[in-house]
């Protein structure tokens, strides 16, 4: 009673292994995954051969066909001596293999393997590439099940079983959240057989391939540019290092507080602008400094940067059992009332509730004071503290403006006009208004305006100083004007916002 797989090479018959061949030799009859390749017709001419090429014409995914397969051979094993014979190395790609291992271990049937050469040499050996200079090996059915697939585009990928053209449409969609369209590759047909074909073209045309079948494979070179986070993680811990550059390792993660601060507005800046180039750059520029702190965080032995994605996918996945788990939500809202509903829980199930003595607690003291008292006036809301309807808002801002006005010391004024701005960003919320993206909109469309000014100002050979405040109204009201007719928008967006 004993489970022996064979592996029988990527194709050709003389690459079985002499190990495999004595084996097979000796043998009465073996079980074929499958007939349908290359090294079968070379096989010992007295061996019976029994094929599992039927369990994939009746079922309808290959889950169903491996798990089929694992079932029947374990069958086979607790009734006696079985031979399984795969292609290539029964370890590479090999999905069978692995669930029949397990099951004879929890059954004690003893198990035995052989291996064999998998698809990756001959295909390597076809394109004259060294695996050791750096190799990632998928399966081209898995990566074809991202939207953007686990792949560093700074080193060398090979997919295997790039078996059908559809197959092949589906790898590319997959692989072009990452690469560009044009980047170069090549399907490697049929390696290590004699009709051994290298086709070298763009990744965007792989689906166009006449040539694709069962022994196809895709080879994809390292992007001449460096654009995976390993090599950006690389580069700042080169930085840092004894040979790196003085200012970098100079910094801690204090001295380096206000400049995240800066491009992270710098973010928002390229956001409002709805410039495009410099978004990239300018998240270029904050992703630094996220991995700037996580190396700085790593060498103190607080932290890694794999635990701070760790931390962030889990979190993601938890939040969100509408998509990786079985809760139904109906709109928007209900999302977010989860949002909120499990966060709480997480707080709980970390012993956070005993600490949080408020409903504000957790919101960051360094926000901006706009964007601050609206995350406090939303929290606050959901307690029940709110005003009925938005007329309350009205008259209690109406009343904040008199006692301004009634103010007699500094003190009272800077108090009273705090009081002023609270209920502004109060309004902003009932009029589901971002208060910090309204101001910085303000803000930039005033200075627009005034630019204007000043320019109609210098071709009329004005002095602005000189002129009465009547004047400035009417350059001010003709800068307005152009500006409109321009079609500069002068618009005001926001986003309901979620809470980390």
């Amino acid at each position: 009673m004993t489970i022996t797989i064979v592996g029988l090479g990527p194709g050709d018959a003389g690459l079985i292994t002499r190990q495999a061949w004595h084996l097979l030799s000796a043998a009465d009859a073996i079980y074929l995954r499958t007939a349908r390749h290359p090294a079968v017709a070379g096989l010992p001419a007295h061996l019976t051969l029994h094929s599992f090429d039927n369990v994939y014409d009746e079922a309808d995914d290959f889950a169903a066909v491996y798990g089929h397969i694992a079932q029947e051979i374990l069958r086979l094993g607790r009734e006696g001596d079985v031979i399984y014979a795969v292609p290539g190395n029964p370890y590479v790609g090999e999905t069978t293999v692995t669930a029949i291992a397990r099951g004879a271990a929890e059954a004690g049937i003893p198990f035995r393997l052989v291996a064999g050469l998998s698809f990756v040499e001959p295909t390597l050996a076809a394109l004259g590439v060294d695996a050791l200079d750096g190799l990632q090996v998928f399966d081209a059915i898995e990566i074809a099940a991202f939207l953007y697939p686990p792949v560093n585009p700074d080193v060398p990928v090979l997919l295997g079983q790039v078996y059908s053209r559809p197959l092949a449409n589906e790898v590319k969609l997959a692989l072009m959240s990452i690469y560009p369209a044009a980047q170069p590759v090549a399907l490697v047909h049929a390696a290590g057989e004699p009709d051994e074909i290298v086709e070298s073209l763009a990744l965007y045309e792989i689906d166009r391939s006449e040539r694709i079948g069962h022994l196809t494979s895709l080879f994809i070179p390292a992007m001449g540019l460096k654009a995976g986070l390993p090599t950006l993680a690389e580069t700042v811990a080169v930085l840092r290092s004894p040979g790196g550059c003085p200012w970098d390792q100079e910094q801690t993660p204090r001295s380096m507080r206000d400049s995240f601060l800066e491009e992270a507005y710098e973010v928002v800046a390229a956001l409002d602008a709805g410039d495009v180039d410099n978004l990239r750059e300018e998240l270029g520029d904050l992703m630094y400094h996220i991995v700037m702190q996580a190396q700085m965080a790593a060498e103190a032995g607080d932290f890694t940067l794999s635990d701070v994605v760790a931390g962030i996918e889990a979190k993601l996945k938890r939040r969100h059992p509408h998509v990786w788990g079985d809760w139904q939500v109906s709109d928007t809202a209900e999302v977010l009332r989860n949002w909120e509903r499990l966060k709480r829980q997480e707080k709980a199930d970390r012993g956070a509730a005993e600490e949080m003595t408020s409903a504000v607690d957790d919101i960051p003291a360094a926000l901006p004071a706009l964007a601050r008292s609206q995350k406090i006036q939303s929290k606050v809301a959901k307690t029940g503290f709110d005003w009925p309807d938005v007329g309350g808002v009205y008259s209690k801002l109406d009343e904040e403006i008199q006692e301004v006005q009634a103010a007699q010391t500094p003190e009272e004024r800077r108090a009273e006009l705090g009081d002023v701005l609270f209920v502004i960003v109060n309004l902003a919320r009932w009029l589901d208004v971002d208060a910090e993206g309204a101001l910085r909109e303000a803000n930039d469309r005033f200075a627009r305006r005034f630019r204007h000014v000043e320019q109609l100002a210098t071709a009329r050979e004005l002095d602005l100083l000189t002129l009465s405040l009547t004047e400035l109204d009417t350059l001010w009201a003709e800068a307005k004007a152009a500006l409109a007719q321009s079609g500069v928008a002068d618009t005001v967006t926001g986003e309901p916002d979620r809470e980390e």
